[in-house]
């Protein structure tokens, strides 16, 4: 089964020039009810997984490739389902699909005047605490806020956005769109692509997820992956946003791993512990956070001889078992989002994808979930980075 598809031009939703201007509007956000991840998604020590019941109907669902295209999602774009609404989520849109090379200037240009603007407003606000127009400037200044949360919440998503493009897939659009006669199917699954940007011990806790929420295993047959079954569209939902937490849970514990593994690789370097050593150990910090922006964690501490095969599975091994013994509080503060902002683009991410309506059942395969659970642990871990990335030019709201 080949699930790689050609990937040519970003399509994302196009915006004439008058609408493209360098100034903040203000949008309402939407809202979801939204379930959190529990510990136990990960420790694993409990088996939940999705409830499904086998269609009767499987004549035509042995293969994906036999699959017509009225009823299967086939799309050529990375049409994200979230449309930006402020004009500097246009505005970086269309630079993704126009001027990519310079995607990033962009993005630095737009955060650092938003900075600018959001400062200048509270200055102004605060030099007329004491005047007769305290109130209206206060009340410019909410505005102002709102304008600029909504703006950078578009420009995260742009930079998730930016990110699946790297690796050639596109993300799943508006489930409405892919929905016929009760049945959702994603292809191309694109199962290697979202596999790729995670480390070999990352990949295996990601197989765990996997099999503990929806029940995959790969030693499935061909068949069974793809038989039809009956999910909640509301169940499906809830697993999604459950991903995106996992994944971003997986990028903050990951992290938290290699510090911890550089500072005992270091300390047991230093036989005493003299100024002169503090001060180089204080420097090697923010270098270790240079590596991670926007992108993959790199063991730059690690001079550790031998055949990389060795080193690397080693270190699968140890990452699981640390993850796996973390505890309650420590894994509750690395599945939160840090910021409101983020927490605001999952809601509005799971919001765009799977619409208000969710009541309803679907007939659906093992397949298409793993695709969805897939792309939303790699959303996950993609708005970390972006989380990340924002930080240094923009100042976010604390959760």
């Amino acid at each position: 089964m080949d699930c790689i598809s050609s990937y040519s031009k970003i399509s994302l939703p196009k915006f004439p020039p008058h609408q493209l201007k360098n100034t903040l509007s203000i949008s309402t956000p939407s809202s979801i009810i939204f379930s959190p991840l529990q510990s136990t998604l990960f420790k694993l020590k409990s088996k939940k997984t999705l409830a499904i019941v086998a269609s009767t109907n499987t004549n035509n669902n042995n293969n994906s490739s036999s699959n017509s295209s009225s009823v299967d999602c086939q799309f050529s774009g990375l049409t994200a389902p979230l449309v930006p609404r402020t004009p500097v989520g246009k505005l970086l849109s269309s630079t993704l699909q126009n001027e990519i090379e310079w995607f990033h200037e962009v993005v630095e240009q737009e955060l650092m005047k938003m900075s600018y603007i959001r400062d200048d407003t509270i200055n102004r606000m605060n030099l007329s605490l004491c005047s007769d127009e305290a109130i209206l400037h206060r009340r410019i200044s909410e505005l102002r806020e709102l304008e600029c949360r909504n703006a950078v919440e578009e420009v995260m998503y742009m930079l998730i956005v930016y990110k699946f493009s790297k690796i050639g897939v596109h993300l799943v659009p508006k489930l409405s769109k892919c929905m016929y006669n009760g049945r959702l199917e994603i292809w191309p699954c694109k199962d290697w692509e979202l596999e790729s940007i995670h480390s070999s011990g990352i990949l295996e806790i990601v197989k765990f997820h996997l099999s503990a929420i929806v029940g995959w295993e790969d030693k499935l047959n061909v068949k069974d992956k793809w038989a039809l079954t009956q999910a909640e569209l509301l169940h499906i939902r809830v697993v999604y946003a459950a991903s995106i937490r996992f994944g971003y849970f997986l990028k903050s514990a990951s992290l938290r791993y290699d510090l911890e593994q550089s500072f005992d690789h270091i300390n047991s370097d230093l036989g005493s512990i003299t100024t002169s050593s503090n001060l180089l150990f204080s420097r090697s910090w923010p270098s270790k956070q240079k590596s991670v922006l926007f992108g993959r964690v790199s063991d730059a501490g690690s001079t550790s001889g031998g055949p990389v095969s060795v080193i690397e599975q080693e270190k699968q091994e140890n990452l699981m078992s640390y993850v796996m013994s973390l505890d309650h509080e420590t894994v509750q503060m690395c599945t939160k989002p840090k910021f409101k902002e983020t927490m605001n683009l999952i809601e509005k991410q799971c919001a765009a994808l799977f619409g208000d309506d969710c009541d309803e059942v679907v007939l659906t395969s093992l397949a298409s979930m793993k695709r969805f659970v897939l792309e939303a642990v790699a959303f996950g871990s993609f708005l970390w980075d972006a989380e990340d990335y924002v930080r240094a030019f923009y100042r976010l709201e604390e959760n």
